[in-house]
């Protein structure tokens, strides 16, 4: 939406591979905390927990509140599945892409665990 010296202004609307079950890694932003607000919709927000090795040992997650801000603190690795009808404003920095955002692949039993943190928040 915005891109204005170091910050930038997104729109992220339902896309079907954030559907749970097509989610397929997890990332983290090492030169930015990411602010998050949902205005329309559900979202849930998912953060890992690794460990040395850099697997995931916890997951957290939370059922977005509209209009309430959600900051991930840079470094921590996050993922969100959204309802068809979600729409979620999005800021951070403005130079935030692939070089300085790694990603962690998951594997099924992760995506089972994302799967039914989601049904217990979403029925």
């Amino acid at each position: 939406m915005i891109d204005f010296q170091s910050w930038r202004v997104a729109m992220l609307n339902y896309i079907d591979e954030l559907e749970v079950e097509k989610i397929d890694n997890f990332q983290c932003h090492n030169e930015t905390d990411e602010v998050f607000v949902l205005l329309s919709g559900r979202c849930i927000l998912f953060c890992a927990e690794l460990d040395k090795e850099n697997n995931i040992i916890d997951i957290a997650s939370w059922d977005m509140e509209p209009n309430k801000a959600y900051n991930i603190k840079r470094g921590v690795y996050h993922t969100h599945t959204l309802s068809v009808d979600g729409k979620v404003l999005i800021v951070e920095n403005s130079d935030t892409n692939d070089s300085n955002s790694p990603k962690i692949m998951i594997d099924d039993g992760i995506r089972k665990k994302l799967g039914q943190l989601t049904s217990a928040l979403w029925e």
